[in-house]
């Protein structure tokens, strides 16, 4: 989408419709109230686990439903290109080949390896090129002007209706949430989750959660306006985001309580507190909503976590368990 084009958050039935289409796929992630979590944070904690998906992520649902919407558009469509930094991407070649179509995946030099492999296995053609995932995602933006791709961006309105579903089923389910962490990457977990909770009309506050090291949304939603940072260096890959998307910051600004920041170390730990606690895989960005909640101590009643993925590397579970 452009910044000049409107963006409408999905309504009740929109989402529901969406989960029609992903659940062909998959079915609903739970949601578990975890004692020794809730001990832990002094409060009644559950957790979405969306780290339970078939491609370890909660992407996979807005692949699903932008590429059955893109498939009926245009029948003809013969692929997509994309950048990630593996998720996304992930979700992309899952849903792809659930249609026939080609999947081009842009990923930075220095990607996990592992998510890398995973992309691959799943059937896409994996591209590597730019320092960062900013630079990735302009190389597919030219890419796409020359190779008969249709571009696919991280952020759009049917990915938004996809991944809103996990969100429906978490607010469904739980219906006494007082506080829901959502992490953010480029935004379309957290638009997804205040479209579910407005459609619902709930009351459930939403914190957003960002990396210290890769603060544009915390920036952004502090300033009123959209701030781009010129590194995002966080071992939370799906929240290493320099250059917010407009209109997530705008839905942002209007539906969430506050966002809160949190270091390498708070990440580190709560990855290792999820494998003691739930003896659950957390990436970096899946961990990063548990390490909000620690840090807030004054926060009480029932809250809800969203652990957003589970494709961490090896290596890096391993140095954290270590610790």
């Amino acid at each position: 989408m452009n910044s000049h084009e409107t963006f409408e958050l999905p309504d009740l039935a929109a989402i529901e419709d969406a989960a029609e289409i992903v659940y062909r796929s998959m079915t609903p992630t739970p949601q578990i109230q975890w004692p020794l979590l809730s001990k832990r944070c002094g409060g009644d904690i559950w957790v979405k686990h969306e780290n339970h998906t078939p491609v370890g992520a909660f992407k996979v649902r807005g692949g699903l439903v932008y590429m059955d919407r893109l498939k009926h558009e245009n029948s003809e469509i013969e692929g997509v290109i994309t950048a990630t930094r593996g998720n996304h991407g992930q979700s992309v070649a899952f849903a792809a080949a659930r249609q026939g179509l080609k999947a081009v995946v842009v990923v930075p030099e220095g990607n996990n390896p592992e998510k890398n492999a995973a992309m691959e296995a799943l059937g896409a053609e994996l591209i590597v090129h730019g320092h960062d995932f900013q630079a990735a995602y302009e190389f597919a933006i030219e890419q796409s002007k020359n190779s008969g791709l249709h571009l696919l961006r991280s952020f759009h309105p049917w990915l938004v209706q996809g991944v809103a579903t996990y969100s429906l089923e978490f607010l469904t389910a739980v219906p006494g949430l007082e506080t829901v962490y959502v992490p953010i990457g480029l935004g379309s977990g957290i638009c997804g989750m205040i479209a579910a909770r407005d459609a619902l009309g709930f009351q459930t506050k939403i914190v957003g959660v960002v990396a210290e090291n890769a603060p544009a949304y915390a920036l952004s939603f502090e300033r009123q306006t959209s701030v781009t940072t010129e590194t995002a260096d966080t071992i939370a890959d799906g929240l290493a985001v320099r250059v917010p998307n407009e209109h997530a910051v705008k839905i942002i600004q209007r539906g969430v309580d506050r966002i809160v920041r949190v270091s390498e170390q708070a990440i580190r730990d709560a990855i290792g507190i999820y494998f003691t606690d739930t003896h659950n895989v957390a990436e970096g960005a899946g961990a990063a909503a548990l390490a909000a909640r620690i840090q807030d101590e004054g926060v009480r009643g029932q809250c809800g976590l969203i652990l957003s993925g589970s494709n961490a590397e090896k290596g890096l579970i391993r140095q954290v368990l270590q610790e």
